[in-house]
């Protein structure tokens, strides 16, 4: 019953959509740190040293990504619509 439902879900519109826009978002990140940035491997073990070197990879990938944009004059334009609040 429960699989059943979780399948009618993933193959809906909204959950194509979904689907569909998260590997475009995701997959690209990754591919742009380990190319563009030329990252390959952590520098510690450490669960905790791991955790703080994504972050600021993370924030380094945003930071680029920002300053890209204000170079080229977009930064009035989103992939999607916004939702606006109540």
């Amino acid at each position: 019953m429960l699989r059943k439902e979780k399948l009618e879900r993933i193959v809906s519109e909204k959950g194509c959509g979904l689907r569909m826009n998260r590997s475009i978002q995701v997959e690209g990140s990754f591919g742009e740190i380990k190319q563009d940035m030329g990252f390959r491997r952590f520098l510690s073990k450490i669960k905790r040293n791991v955790l703080s070197e994504s972050i600021l990879l993370a924030m380094a990938h945003n930071i680029n990504k920002l300053h890209n944009k204000i170079k080229s004059d977009r930064t009035e334009t989103h992939l999607f619509s916004l939702k606006k609040s109540a």
